[in-house]
């Protein structure tokens, strides 16, 4: 994929020189004739560089991912997960990323203790067989909710994605913000009651 270059829109162009029914409006208007000169040249295009790019688009996504947080701790007194906010930007397209909002055990379906991590992308793809890798992305969604069971490498030391629940290791994905909202509560309820609750949201 060749490099993406990036340009700053928040300079602000100047106006377009007058047409000539604008000058002749403004000659009898003010008596005067705006020259070409007094418009001065159009700004240049100022480019931003990829670590430019890649820290304005960790700054929304941790903005996104503390906000996600919020909410879902603000939800319900027994329901508490930790703030665990980091992000990472894809190689080579440093306005796309992904940030991690909490990480947490659970019960699921048959498994018991399964360690997972919730995760906030600017895109919407499907997880590659390797770690936290994405393929297919899409562009036409503007976020992407996702929750991912991990696993303790014992080899690497490091968390790599459990894929003895599914293949890809994925608890839930979605569009939708309150569907993913449902869920990561849904993960993190202690008891069938709270359950139903959440399940009528």
């Amino acid at each position: 994929m060749p490099d993406l270059r990036y340009f700053d829109k928040s300079i602000v162009q100047p106006e377009a020189p007058a047409g000539k029914l604008a000058v002749h409006t403004e000659f009898l208007r003010t008596g005067r004739i705006k020259r070409r000169d007094d418009t001065g040249h159009p700004a240049e295009k100022r480019y931003l560089t990829h670590k430019d790019v890649a820290a304005r688009t960790g700054r929304k996504l941790e903005a996104a991912g503390t906000q996600a947080h919020e909410r879902i701790n603000n939800f319900h007194a027994s329901i508490r997960f930790p703030k665990i906010i980091f992000h990472k930007t894809l190689a080579g397209r440093p306005h796309l990323g992904y940030c991690h909002v909490t990480s947490a055990k659970t019960k699921f379906a048959e498994f018991d203790d399964v360690r997972w991590s919730f995760y906030i992308a600017n895109f919407f793809a499907d997880v590659d067989e390797k770690d936290l890798l994405f393929k297919n992305i899409s562009l036409g969604y503007s976020r992407m909710y996702f929750a991912v069971a991990m696993e303790k490498d014992a080899d690497e030391g490091k968390l790599i994605v459990d894929r003895k629940i599914r293949e890809d290791g994925l608890l839930f994905r979605t569009r939708d913000p309150k569907a993913a909202l449902k869920n990561v509560l849904m993960l993190g309820a202690v008891n069938e009651p709270l359950r139903k609750i959440i399940r009528s949201l």
